[in-house]
């Protein structure tokens, strides 16, 4: 088998069917399989997979197992020869793991390998390529310098070496995954990424960022960026730091102090509430005209190129569009002012979206 899709799940059941129809599409010409690993969820995610995806491999662990140690069982249990983690809270393209695989043939050294990942708004997200997070880069970041944070000098539809990729999609072969230990589960949740990552990197391989296609990523899904995450994340740094760097006692101090600072000075993400005035739908489904819930008035479009006012709500529906047509159009359109997108795919009864890191999405049933 070439390809094993591994989706740990908690707490996202609409999204993570939106996800699955996704990864369907974008595996049907690939000898793949998908395992869902489901944290004991209480919004019938399992019955969800189980009622829609038969042939969905789903673990249904008795207990909220944290990223880590998730990921790990689905893994064990993988037979393929590439892995893709993969965030419930995603939609990949049609062609996004056909392109990887031809990237990977021409690497011999290789890694981890990230792509150009997008939020609900279309902007693209600069955890995306990221260097080590060394104590000076993370203080210059707490400083509100980021140069030294995140990889700038190539270009989002680029591709290059870097060292730290994100957990919400790592491409990479299961030998590596092995070879390195996988997730350590010192990390229950936030850091762990960076962990793999770093452990890849010092084993000799060579991680890249993969500009040539694209992956949306509604953050803020399965965990919100509150006070809780804060404690969650910094406490995972200093697992970092104690595991990776040479210890001593102002070193310990140093970086104590940082992480406090950090936690202190952090800033919430702003919430901005957009109410549009319009609604664009690209639909194949009239019903959804009906709707109460849009914004009027509404107008059914079938050509995705067609411009559209500012203050807007879109409507994507997969059962008229490709999802790497989707992305294109939402990352150009999401330059104009208080856009709203929301994604309709194939035999659903509800659509979805999100607007912000702070707050859950957004399910409106029809």
């Amino acid at each position: 088998m070439k390809l094993s899709v591994i989706i740990l799940n908690y707490n996202v059941r609409y999204f993570l069917e939106v996800c699955l129809r996704s990864v369907e599409a974008a595996i049907t010409s690939i000898d793949a399989e998908i395992i869902v690993i489901d944290n004991n969820s209480p919004d019938h995610s399992c019955t969800m997979v189980k009622e829609l995806f038969p042939s969905v491999k789903l673990i249904e662990n008795k207990e909220n197992s944290g990223f880590s140690k998730g990921n790990n069982i689905g893994v064990a249990q993988a037979k393929g020869e590439y892995l893709c983690i993969l965030n419930p809270d995603t939609i990949v393209a049609e062609d996004t793991f056909t392109k990887l695989f031809k990237f990977a043939e021409t690497q011999t050294n290789l890694g981890i390998v990230g792509c150009q990942l997008i939020d609900g708004q279309g902007n693209f997200l600069p955890e995306s390529k990221r260097h080590i997070p060394t104590p000076k880069v993370a203080l210059k970041k707490i400083l509100g310098l980021t140069n030294d944070y995140y990889v700038n000098h190539i270009d989002v539809n680029n591709t290059g070496k870097v060292d730290i990729l994100v957990g919400a999609f790592m491409w990479l072969k299961k030998e590596v995954y092995d070879a390195v230990g996988g997730f350590d589960e010192a990390y229950f949740m936030y850091g762990e990424d960076i962990d793999l990552s770093y452990k890849v990197i010092k084993a000799g391989y060579d991680n890249f960022y993969y500009g040539n296609t694209t992956v949306i990523h509604f953050k803020g899904e399965s965990t919100l960026k509150d006070s809780k995450y804060a404690k969650r994340f910094y406490g995972a740094m200093q697992i970092f730091y104690k595991k990776h760097f040479k210890q001593n006692l102002l070193f310990n101090a140093v970086v104590w102090l940082g992480i406090k600072m950090a936690f202190l000075m952090r800033k919430n993400p702003k919430d901005v509430k957009v109410v549009p005035n319009h609604s664009y739908l690209y639909s194949m489904d009239s019903d959804l005209i009906l709707s109460q819930k849009l914004p009027k008035p509404i107008e059914l479009k079938d050509n995705i190129q067609l411009n559209v006012k500012n203050d807007s709500l879109i409507v994507y529906d997969f059962k008229l569009l490709n999802a790497s047509d989707v992305i294109a159009d939402m990352k150009q359109k999401s330059k104009q002012e208080a856009i709203v997108f929301r994604f309709l795919t194939k035999n659903c009864k509800f659509i979805l979206g999100s607007d912000s890191a702070s707050n859950k999405g957004e399910v409106l049933h029809f």
